[in-house]
């Protein structure tokens, strides 16, 4: 019989400072694997009720998803600098420091959220406009994204709750509440996409409104977890005065993060701009395999956060070589996992595409997109290893480099190019390149361990002068 409590582990249960290294990397990397899971299982969902109303409403949620990571990504930065904060004072040991820069971090992420989350409201049609969305698919999109961007708080605070938890060790709480909150959302996306039982139909604007609904529960009870300090992290009223020193250390951090981000996000709102000059089979497909390959690179991405606390809390604990051996391990473990995931995708690619759609010709886009980008899948996985090595180390600008070198400098020139001389098949081959070409950036820039050095002379600087104010101290005090 399957004992969950030897899968499963919280924070008190796990050292991540200390002897192994693959053990707590598995038992902080598994909650998250599967909160990410979960998360996507929200666009998922989705997509699979969606794509029963029409092949146009199915483009309309190709085109917003990026366009909701866009929005996130600008305001996730808060979210990342809060979760090395955290992560870095808990290796340290000062735990009012970690109560102090959680509580800051909520609530000013709450406010970027709100801010961003009006902006966006007004901002939708023009960016559908900009990207090429055609006539019959730009209503659909701005009805479902005018609904999220609203509930942007919902969504972004949900996420930052999941990244303080994880700064500080703690995955498995998150896991158990993103599970609820994402039951409840598959339980009620049909009642309200097709107007079952007292439900009125609201078609794809249903899926927004049921999305932001249960987003909305998941951050009243990770607020509730937060302000109760069940779970060993608490956060505290007296703490969210801002603190403007804080914010200049936490947008230090953020900024770069949110840039690493929000090229992501521009990054495939360009490639739908020239996706969008095909026919809408063909950006339909493209939406279904982009989904697909979210979801089965979500053990990377765990892996990657899970360096990034792990990296962030021994560097507080001052072990500077085993925060660089941890992250040779965890990408070596997902160059291999994620290659053979790619094997596994390869050959079943259009059954997994025939989930989400029956249209034959999107059936056929879809894989074929997927069986070019499968085998790459462990260059990928390994690359964003290393940039989690590097956010957990507070370097988030050298994240963002190697993010926007690859999708700004590679990927999107490539698919211009290549669309134009190879048709659709081209935009494959350019993420084909660009996944390649990534880990070679990210391996060679980790490897010059410049990163390290840097941040044991700034600790080294710091200690000089905390001992020069405490010499001046005895001797005025003499």
């Amino acid at each position: 019989m399957l004992n969950i409590k030897k899968i499963f582990r919280s924070k008190k249960d796990i050292n991540l400072t200390s002897g192994s290294l693959i053990k707590p990397l598995f038992y902080l990397s598994l909650p998250v694997i599967i909160t990410n899971l979960l998360r996507t299982a929200y666009s998922l969902t989705d997509t699979f009720w969606v794509g029963r109303l029409s092949k146009e409403a199915l483009a309309a949620i190709t085109f917003s998803y990026p366009i909701v990571f866009l929005f996130i990504a600008l305001g996730m930065g808060v979210a990342v600098a809060g979760s090395v904060l955290v992560a870095q004072h808990e290796g340290a040991g000062d735990r009012k420091d970690v109560e102090y820069a959680a509580s800051q971090t909520i609530a000013f992420s709450l406010a970027v959220a709100i801010v961003l989350g009006v902006g966006g409201f007004f901002l939708v049609k023009p960016v559908l406009h900009l990207l090429g969305a055609s006539p019959d698919v730009v209503p659909l999109a701005t009805s479902y994204l005018q609904v999220v961007t609203l509930g942007l708080f919902a969504l972004f605070g949900f996420s930052v709750f999941i990244a303080l938890m994880r700064g500080f060790g703690e995955t498995l709480t998150p896991m158990l509440v993103m599970l609820f909150s994402v039951a409840l959302n598959i339980l009620i996306d049909p009642f309200l996409i097709f107007g079952w039982f007292w439900f009125p139909q609201m078609g794809i604007q249903g899926a927004a409104i049921a999305t932001v609904f249960c987003r909305g529960l998941g951050l009243l009870a990770g607020l509730w977890i937060l302000f109760t300090g069940r779970k060993g992290l608490q956060i505290h009223l007296s703490y969210m005065k801002p603190d403007f020193r804080l914010f200049k250390k936490i947008f230090g951090i953020g900024i770069p993060a949110s840039i690493e981000g929000t090229g992501r996000a521009v990054s495939v709102n360009a490639l739908l701009s020239v996706v969008g000059g095909f026919a809408t089979s063909v950006v339909a497909g493209y939406g279904i395999g982009i989904r697909v390959f979210s979801t089965v690179f979500l053990p990377a991405l765990a892996v990657s956060r899970s360096v990034e606390t792990m990296t962030g809390q021994n560097i507080g604990a001052q072990r500077f070589d085993r925060a660089e051996r941890a992250n040779y391990v965890a990408a070596l473990g997902m160059f291999f996992a994620m290659t053979l995931l790619g094997v596994g995708v390869f050959f079943l690619s259009p059954f997994i595409v025939s989930i989400f759609t029956t249209n034959e010709q999107v059936i056929s886009v879809g894989s074929e997109f997927l069986k070019y980008i499968s085998l790459t899948f462990g260059f990928v996985g390994s690359a964003r290893v290393f940039s989690g090595g590097f956010r957990g180390a507070g370097k988030t600008m050298v994240a963002a480099a190697i993010a926007v070198l690859i999708l700004g400098a590679i990927r999107y020139p490539s698919a211009l190019v290549l669309s134009r001389r190879l048709g659709r098949t081209g935009i494959w081959w350019a993420f084909v390149i660009s996944n390649v070409a990534g880990l070679f950036i990210a391996y060679s820039w980790f490897r010059q361990g410049t990163w390290k050095r840097k941040i044991i002379d700034e600790q080294a600087e710091k200690g000089e002068v905390a001992e020069e104010l405490s010499t001046l101290e005895e001797t005025i005090t003499e």
